[in-house]
């Protein structure tokens, strides 16, 4: 619960909150002790946060994480335009809302552009570069927005993608980092169950990039152990938040920025062996046997 309490906190902390509609989609446990948490999380948000632009999205069962973005980004698609997304581990600056809202409509008419992030890894910046965002071919899911146009263009069927059998293909979506195809791949397999990929891939085949701000205006909490998703250490991923705010500004690619995203995504050997357990069927029983260790 102390996910969300940080995240609703954080946001709340934005001018723009009072005048954002808010959805919050509660997934269903999977089992009788999950049901106790979603239980203790959904009465903390109708005791603390009963607010009229807050709407709170119950399931009756376990969607998973797929399949609630999935299927609650389309359900906010029926009535909007354009989307902004988060999930609970996250804390946003105190400016978000109005970075992602101002972004969201200075480049929707970018058709090169795919989506806004606002995370961004800490990264080595050329010194002659003056602009305050930048362009790179990769996707994030960690506080995001796109538009109503781009999602209906997501192939969500990785069983039909053509990128099995073409290895300069392969080399050109790992462009954003060498672990892209590797997740393309244990998604075909069965071995994850990720959305983020699958809206990559469809933003790789339209030739098109996400924004990303210099500063981050996300951090992920994500890496205490609790997340279902996310595993290993955060050192790699911390950054200050940054409540300054970003002009926008007409954004050409960088290379060397796109270089040192690449190199910053790219797997190091920990991510290869993370890899390579969860493509032959080792990943589940090492992570039981860590939090028997941790016991």
């Amino acid at each position: 619960m102390q996910h969300i309490e940080k995240l609703l906190i954080s946001l709340k902390k934005n001018r723009e909150f009072d005048k954002s509609e808010i959805y919050i989609f509660s997934d269903g446990g999977k089992n009788d002790e999950d049901w106790k948490s979603v239980n203790q999380v959904r009465n903390f948000i109708k005791s603390n946060y009963n607010f009229s632009n807050i709407q709170l999205l119950e399931r009756t069962e376990n969607y998973g994480l797929a399949k609630s973005i999935i299927e609650g980004i389309t359900k906010i698609f029926d009535k909007y335009e354009s989307v902004i997304a988060l999930e609970d581990d996250l804390i946003v600056s105190s400016d978000f809302i109005e970075y992602m809202n101002k972004a969201l409509c200075f480049y929707q008419s970018d058709e090169r552009v795919w989506s806004i992030s606002g995370y961004s890894p800490t990264l080595k910046i050329p010194r002659n570069y003056d602009k305050e965002l930048y362009l790179i071919p990769r996707a994030s899911s960690w506080g995001w927005g796109t538009w109503r146009d781009r999602w209906k263009k997501c192939q969500w069927n990785s069983q039909t993608y053509t990128i099995w059998n073409d290895k300069r293909v392969q080399e050109s979506f790992n462009v954003g980092g060498n672990d892209m195809f590797k997740m393309l791949e244990l998604q075909k397999l069965g071995k994850i169950n990720s959305w983020a990929i699958r809206w990559d891939y469809s933003r790789f085949i339209n030739s098109m990039l996400t924004v990303y701000p210099l500063k981050t205006k996300v951090i992920n909490e994500g890496f205490d152990g609790s997340g279902t998703h996310t595993s290993g250490s955060s050192d790699k991923y911390l950054g200050i938040l940054n409540n300054e705010v970003i002009k926008m500004k007409k954004l050409e690619t960088n290379e060397l920025i796109v270089k040192e995203f690449k190199k910053f995504r790219d797997l190091d050997w920990i991510g290869k062996i993370g890899y390579f357990s969860k493509k032959n069927g080792w990943y589940d029983n090492i992570k039981k046997f860590k939090k028997f260790v941790r016991k």
